[in-house]
Parts: C-alpha cells; structure tokens; sequence
C-alpha cells in the first residue's frame, strides 16, 4: 500500500493559514492526478488545490477548518486501480470481467468532478437564498454552476409566483398566532476574506492618525466630455469612457505634484513613489477586494478602463492572482455606485490616503450670481495625519476638484 499526504502547499511569502472552503470530490472517491480536490481560500483570493497523484482519496480536514501551510489535507492510497472508464490504471482481475461486460452493455463516460458543483460565490449566493445546487443548471467549464448561474437562478425563484391560499370560509374564526413570526437566529463562521477584511479595517483604525477632509465637485464639464465623445471613444477603444478613468487620472496628476499623499510610513522612515498605482475598491460576493491598477500617472484613459474592467472581472469570478493583489500607493472607493451621498472611507495599509466618490445630485449651485442647478458630488480623503498635513490634504483634494471642473487640463498635462 502507498498512501500520498496531501499537505498545504506555500501559497505566498505573507500567508500563513489557509481556510478549505468547499471539497470538490467525495470522500473515498478515485481521483485522478492534477485533479482539483478542493478549493482554499486565503487573505486575497481562492485557490485550487489539485492533487499529486492518482488513487483512491480519504479526507483528513473538513470544510471551513482553518489549516496553516504544511498541515494535512487528505490521504491518497495510490495501490487503488481507477475504476472502470478511468484513464490512469487498469482495473483489478477480480472486477475485470463485470468491468468489461458493463463496458459492452454501455459505455462507460465519468462525468466532470465540477459538475453540479457551484463556485464558492455562486454556493454563497445559493445558501444565502435558500436554494440548492441540485436544481440549477451549470453553464460553467464542466458543467461547474457560475456565479451568473446561481443569479439567474434566484432570479427565477423569485419570479414564480407565490401558491395561493384558498381563504377561510366565513364559518371558520381567523386568529393570530405567534407561528407566523420567525425568531430563528443561524450562527455561521466568517469567511477567511471577511475575517481579514476585519483585522486590516481595525488595523487601520487602530495604527493610524486618520482624519477625513471634504469637498464638493461640479461634475458639468466631465459629463459633457463623456457625452460628447463617448460614441467615438467606445468605437475607436471597444469601452465607455467611464467616471472611474478620469477620476483617476485627476488624483494621479496630484499626486505627483504631491508626493506627501502617495508616500507610506515604513517605522521611522517615509517612503516616496516617482510612480502612482491606484487600488480600485471592488465589491464582490465575498467582500471588498483592492487591487491596485500600476502608473496610471503613465496610462491613458481607454487603458485605464480596460485594465479597471478586467480586474473587476477577475475580482468578481474569483479569478485575482496574489501578484495581482499587491502594491497600491493611493485608493479609490465609490460608494456612490450604491447610493452614497457621504461617507468617511477608511485607509487601506499602507497608504496613506483614499478618495471616496459618492452619488452624483442635482443641486442649485450660486453659479456667477445666479441660480443653477448643477451635477454635484461630495468627495471625501480620508488620510493618515503622521505623515499628510492638514494644510496638504485639503490642498490634494482642491486640485483633484480643478482638474475635475476642467478636465481639459487633464488633456493638455496643465
């Protein structure tokens, strides 16, 4: 008998501990080599793990333990021949011949280990609705249910209509009971994303001096360049010229001109960047994701789109690589996506600063003597008073508001 330990293998030089998420084969099932067996989820991201050899697998963790790298994950006893159909060992002489006659009877076609399997956001989406994977249909590689699915789905649930309810006849009393309140509670672990998210806000809040400043925007001139240009920038670039590209190029523009704001404290020391790489706050189903799009100062706003769309994609289907999660010297979170008028976003270590955007408002604006009604955003910078002054932040944010109300500036490098 030759039995392989599957351990957690060294996922990056930062984690430590890794939370198996979700088995994506059975227990004492055949598996096959570079199968995936399992997914774990780290600080930054889900990984698969795939497994070492072919044979039969016996679990050694559970879902949702905690295993730090080196520990043992399951076994596999590579002495198990692959049962019929399979590609890696012939069966045993015993079962040879029931094998060989269910093979002439019909053939033999092992369906995919993800198969009717949901991804860790989509089975998220599913528990949080109260359906099972059972009934949805995967569209996923392998029949594997997406994210996209599991939505489709609740969708669909929710379109049914409700069963109706024959009324009670007139003979019959009508009368309230406490059945028809719930007062259930469910206790459920957070998840290894959630709890980090956790530790780096408090982290935060604890470490640093933060301060929020504030400012408001007429957003007037961005809207006619959009407006304006938006049909020849999407047919000559294939993408919408969005607010987040031009938002970011007016902070990388300040930036440079203050490097207070995209320096970092590191002890005793501060560092300062020639280069500006904004870490774009991504909402997904698991939680808030930052990675950072690198020398925007550099980038032109069609690559900025794409490279913010693509992230966003990767973020959402699970698919960010660690590489991908590092770095970042300023932030950007828009909270106006989901309706924000004000918010005090909290620094991202470690950096020194982050611009909330919010929701854009019809306002009157005293605009030259005169009442005019104005799209209007509050923006808020949030930043670290050990190293930004006063004086400095409310000067960042003045001249990310100019570059804003006259984003021809932007244009021309003024």
């Amino acid at each position: 008998m030759s039995v392989v330990e599957m351990r957690v293998p060294t996922i990056g030089e930062s984690i430590t501990e890794v939370t198996l998420s979700q088995w994506l084969v059975e227990d004492g099932a055949y598996i096959n080599r570079d199968e995936p067996i399992c997914e774990f989820e780290s600080d930054k991201a889900t990984l698969e793990f795939p497994a070492e050899a072919s044979g039969k697998i016996t679990f050694v963790a559970s879902e949702e333990d905690d295993l730090e790298i080196g520990a043992l994950v399951a076994t596999i006893d590579t002495s198990v021949a692959a049962p019929a159909g399979g590609d890696d060992a012939p069966a045993t002489s015993e079962s040879a011949p029931k094998e060989e006659a269910a093979k002439q009877e019909t053939p033999a076609k092992e369906d995919s280990y993800a198969k009717g399997h949901p991804s860790p956001a989509a089975a998220k989406i599913l528990r949080e609705n109260g359906l099972s994977a059972a009934d949805v249909k995967g569209t996923g590689k392998d029949g594997r249910i997406t994210q996209e699915d599991a939505n489709k789905a609740v969708a669909e649930a929710k379109e049914k209509p409700a069963p109706k309810q024959e009324a009670p006849a007139e003979s019959t009393p009508v009368t309230s009971t406490s059945t028809s309140f719930s007062r259930g509670t469910e206790r459920k672990k957070m998840s290894r994303m959630r709890r980090t998210i956790a530790k780096r806000l408090v982290s935060a809040k604890n470490n640093t001096a933060m301060l929020t400043t504030f400012n408001e925007v007429d957003l007037t001139e961005v809207m006619k360049l959009r407006k304006t240009y938006q049909e020849r920038f999407v047919e000559k670039y294939g993408i919408k010229l969005g607010f987040m590209s031009i938002f970011a190029k007016a902070c990388a523009k300040a930036l440079m001109d203050m490097p207070d704001v995209n320096a970092q404290i590191d002890g005793d020391h501060i560092i300062y960047h020639d280069f500006v790489d904004i870490s774009i706050a991504i909402s997904t189903p698991t939680g808030l994701v930052v990675p950072p799009v690198h020398n925007v100062e550099s980038m032109n706003f069609h690559e900025i789109e794409l490279k913010i769309k693509e992230l966003a994609g990767k973020a959402r289907s699970g698919k960010l690589t660690l590489d991908e999660m590092k770095g970042g010297t300023f932030a950007i979170t828009n909270g106006g996506v989901f309706g924000s008028m004000m918010s005090t976003p909290i620094l991202n270590e470690p950096q020194s600063a982050i611009l909330g955007m919010h929701t854009i408002q019809q306002r009157p604006m005293a605009i030259n003597g005169e009442v005019k009604i104005r799209p209007m955003m509050y923006l808020a910078l949030s930043y670290d008073h050990r190293i930004i002054d006063g004086s400095t932040s409310v000067t960042f944010l003045v001249k990310v508001k100019k570059y804003l109300e006259d984003p021809t500036t932007l244009l021309l490098g003024l």
